[in-house]
């Protein structure tokens, strides 16, 4: 049911939202806390294009990788009361502004997350070091090559929609990395359980 859910709601976004932005395609994954995958969605039909990109497709995450720098934020002392300042930053040259084009000032980091804001969280890579936000995502399970550049802080390097999912379970399991995985249990004709998958 959630899959066939997932592909109707995924072919109404693209027929709406997805036209007015020039969006002709998309993915869903859809995982359990342990990375049980409950729906996967590889693009709006099999039939008329049988590319994978749920799985195959690499792409930006943008502000969906965020979350890892704030962990290694934490992970080297910082709080989620931990003041920031939201504000111009230039790093080496590279200047990111927020979404908005404004600035907040201060703010606490659980503030700078909830608010998605770019000059905090560049800050705060370049405070902490960019080498130790790829090793966090890494940690957590993306697989694929990342970049050490500033702009590694608003998901610049390429990822799949799959390992970007399972890299989010973590955070809703208590910090256990998990492998995505479809099968958990494989029994012959007569109802014996062959292989059972162990987490």
């Amino acid at each position: 049911n959630l899959q066939r859910v997932s592909q109707e709601k995924l072919r109404v976004l693209l027929d709406t939202e997805g036209r007015d932005l020039k969006a002709g395609e998309g993915a869903v994954v859809v995982l359990d806390p342990v990375g049980g995958v409950k729906a996967l969605v590889g693009g709006r039909s099999y039939r008329a294009s049988p590319f994978d990109r749920a799985i195959k497709s690499l792409r930006q995450p943008g502000s969906a990788f965020k979350p890892f720098v704030y962990l290694a934020a934490l992970e080297s002392g910082y709080t989620p009361d931990s003041l920031a300042y939201d504000g111009p930053v230039n790093i080496g040259g590279w200047k990111p502004s927020n979404y908005t084009k404004r600035y907040r000032g201060v703010v606490t980091l659980r503030e700078s997350m909830a608010q998605s804001l770019n000059t905090v969280a560049a800050r705060l890579t370049n405070e902490v070091g960019a080498w130790k936000v790829v090793r966090t995502a890494q940690r957590l399970g993306i697989r694929s090559k990342l970049h050490t550049q500033p702009s590694i802080a608003l998901g610049t390097a390429e990822v799949t929609l799959l390992e970007l999912a399972g890299a989010y379970a973590p955070f809703a399991n208590g910090g256990q990395r998990v492998l995505p995985h479809v099968i958990t249990r494989v029994r012959n004709g007569d109802g014996k359980v062959l292989y059972r998958r162990r987490h």
